[in-house]
């Protein structure tokens, strides 16, 4: 049915199936719906290479990509890669088959691995930085542990361990994707209900019974909804056909069907192409504009519908479904008189244990964050004491030192020279402050004692003179002030 093109693409898919569908796993946009191509001639079928940007999603994607593709180009593991099934891809046979490639091979997937050891030692680096721990040596060798996909014990060279490690990893990262959606899930219902409860605890009691009756209202609104058919059933298959191919339910034949929907012509349904069609069972429960209708839940509801129609077509877990698997899943009892299908409404994604525990969780979140806020509102109030005693000794440093500024200013400036009446103060006083006055002057300018003696011949000769000019009578007032004590 296919060419050689064609069944060498999808050997490769069986290595790396598990790695390529996480990306349309976590895409949440709605899936949009097939278009109808009974009315026109479908082309012939171009099928073409993976592209080369696909991202799994997985921190080691580059690298996982990258070994694949120069495995790929070896003929002998190329052919061997062929003639394996998934199951025995998983259990370690194919990665025995590295012994036997070309050399070229060997060195750049030996370059391949050096290369990646050195980006998780840089991102350890960068981590432990981040994290406060710059002094500290980094120990690459025990941090690498963390990191099953390799074996760190030998980065040099990558061997057949390598190999199976990185198949192992990837295989189990996405087997748990599923598992992992499904707990994410849980607590974000379980934190709509919290914050529901939390805000009625806001609310007076006439406020309260309003509120609580508006939500059943929603409820029952939700769940007035036409029959969902059960996911891959004919029902369900046959309502596609009719609404979206616009074909005559009566003519519905399954291998016609199968065709019609596989929308990129390569023989399977992928997980996207299995997800769109159920869009208008989805319909049928969730409609964006109305209020009681959560547009999360309706992605999650879809996420259900195609991981049980996997469980139940997909018989060698491929995440994907051939030609074979969905014929043969046509003619069970499931296809034909399927049970109900229970939706989410009915089938609550969590216990009242499990509330009672994440509440418990929460509360504890709560109070250390309270506790935290709270040492750290008192080491904020001990800074800014601190600062305050600081500002405070700023101040009083800054006084003393215009302090002993005015203290050097007074000691090294001459006083400023004072006029006084002669009777105002006594002779011995104001000569006693002359004297101090020129020791000070002589102590800082020696220079200044011959100006200074010359100073005083002039003063005594001036004052003499004055004596002799005044009358008889005045003459002897001088005389009579010295006499005074």
């Amino acid at each position: 049915m296919f060419d050689s093109h064609s069944k060498m693409w999808w050997s490769r898919v069986l290595v790396i199936s598990w790695v390529l569908v996480l990306v349309q796993l976590l895409r949440l946009e709605a899936v949009p719906i097939s278009k109808d191509r009974t009315k026109i001639n479908a082309p012939e079928v171009q099928i073409e290479d993976a592209p080369a940007s696909v991202d799994t999603g997985l921190h080691y994607d580059r690298y996982l990509r990258e070994v694949i593709d120069f495995l790929e180009k070896d003929e002998h593991f190329r052919d061997k890669l062929h003639n394996t099934d998934m199951e025995d891809i998983k259990q370690g046979k194919l990665a025995k088959e590295l012994d036997f490639v070309s050399h070229h091979v060997r060195t750049k997937l030996d370059e391949l691995k050096r290369q990646e050891v050195n980006r998780l030692r840089t991102l350890i680096k960068a981590r432990h930085d981040i994290e406060g721990g710059n002094d500290i040596a980094v120990d690459h060798q025990a941090l690498l542990k963390q990191f099953e996909y390799l074996n760190h014990m030998n980065p040099h060279t990558f061997e057949v361990d390598d190999l199976d490690r990185l198949i192992k990893s990837a295989t189990n990262d996405l087997e748990n994707f599923d598992k992992e959606r499904h707990e994410e899930f849980k607590r974000y219902e379980m934190m709509k209900e919290h914050d529901r409860r939390e805000h009625l605890k806001t609310l007076d009691e006439d406020e309260r019974k309003r509120e609580e009756e508006h939500y059943e209202d929603l409820r029952k609104k939700h769940a007035d909804h036409p029959k969902v058919n059960h996911p891959g059933s004919q029902n369900q298959l046959k309502e596609v056909w009719e609404d979206t191919d616009g074909l005559d339910p009566e003519d519905f034949d399954p291998k016609t069907f199968f065709n019609l929907h596989d929308t990129n012509g390569d023989g399977f349904f992928d997980e996207q192409e299995l997800e769109s069609l159920f869009t208008k069972e989805l319909e049928k429960l969730y409609d964006p504009t109305n209020e009681e209708d959560d547009m999360v839940e309706m992605e999650e509801e879809r996420l259900r519908m195609r991981e049980h129609v996997m469980n139940e077509v997909d018989s060698n877990k491929d995440r994907l479904v051939s030609l074979d698997e969905f014929m043969t899943a046509t003619n069970k009892r499931e296809f034909l008189e399927p049970d109900s299908w229970e939706t989410l409404e009915q089938n609550q994604a969590y216990t009242d244990e499990e509330m009672k525990e994440f509440e418990e969780h929460l509360a504890r979140q709560e109070q250390e964050l309270h506790q935290k806020s709270a040492d750290l509102q008192k080491q904020r109030d001990e800074l800014e004491r601190q600062q305050e005693q600081l500002n405070a000794q700023k101040v009083e440093l800054q006084q003393a030192v215009d302090h002993m500024e005015r203290l050097r200013a007074e000691k090294l400036e001459p006083p400023p020279e004072v006029q006084v009446e002669v009777n105002a103060i006594p002779e011995n006083h104001a000569l006693n402050n002359q004297q101090q006055h020129t020791a000070l002057i002589q102590e800082h300018h020696p220079a200044a004692q011959v100006h200074q003696d010359a100073s005083q011949d002039q003063s005594q000769q001036a004052a003499e003179q004055t004596h002799q000019d005044l009358p008889p009578g005045d003459q002897e007032i001088p005389q009579i002030q010295n006499t005074l004590p």
